[in-house]
Parts: C-alpha cells; structure tokens; sequence
C-alpha cells in the first residue's frame, strides 16, 4: 500500500545545460515597463537554487499539511542535505521509516515537527521515536 502523503525524491542532472533565456530586469508588478528595457541573458535553474551539488535533491510533496506555508501538493521542493537543522526551518525528516515535510520547532527540551495545516496535529519526537533529519527546503518550485 502507497503512502499517499510519501516523497518522491529526484537528483540534479549533472550536464552542461546553458539554461533558459532570463529577462535581466525586473517584471512589474504594477505599470508596465516598455519592452526596450529588457535585456536577456541565460539562467541555469541548477546553478540559481542548488548550492552543493552533492547533497542537493528534489522532492514532490504530497498532501496538505504544509499549505499555509506555501508548500502545496505537487510542488517541487529544493533540499539540500548539508545544511544544519536550525528552529523555524522547514526539514524533510525520516520519522520511524516513514518521510515527512514539517517545519522545526524546538521548545526548551522539547522536540517538535510543526504542520502548516490546522487540521493536523504537532509531532512531538520523543526518545521512543526514531528520527533523521533529512535536510533543509531551501526552495520551492510550484506550478501557478
């Protein structure tokens, strides 16, 4: 039986890509700007968002228990192994064999992995459990 709120995890491809064309100034968001003033130049995805190749993979979520804070289902999460797990960061967390996506949360002696979601409950990590943090969301690539 699948999980349905499982990860499926994705490696960055190793190549040369020379990346996308990416318009130089800014879009406003407000009044529009006259074409003229853009300028294109080329932006690699992989080198914009990855910062250590190696311990850097790709994750989709699944579920909705992160909603309000903007990690949707589907979404395309950037996660990157070597950063240190800090309070208030969102982790990809092994919890007694099973993946999850929850934000940090530390309380004197206490452990949590908070949802973004009222409908679910905190999880509180106890001695019985066994936990793995397995990086840190550095990035989010939703489809709108």
């Amino acid at each position: 039986m699948k999980n349905k709120n499982s990860l499926k995890f994705f490696t960055p491809k190793k190549e040369n890509n020379i990346g996308q064309w990416l318009s130089e100034e800014g879009i406003s968001a407000g009044f529009p700007s006259p074409a003229d003033d853009f300028k294109e130049i080329r932006i690699s995805l992989d080198r914009e968002l990855v910062k250590n190749q190696e311990a850097t993979f790709y994750a989709r979520v699944s579920g909705d228990s992160m909603i309000e804070a903007g990690l949707e289902d589907g979404d395309l999460l950037v996660i990157d192994r070597s950063m240190n797990p800090e309070n208030g960061k969102i982790a990809v967390c092994l919890v007694d064999g099973e993946f999850t996506v929850k934000r940090i949360k530390k309380v004197k002696k206490k452990f949590y992995l908070m949802a973004e979601n009222k409908k679910y409950k905190p999880i509180e990590v106890t001695d019985e459990n066994e936990l793995i943090v397995w990086g840190i969301v550095e990035y989010v690539i939703k489809k709108v």
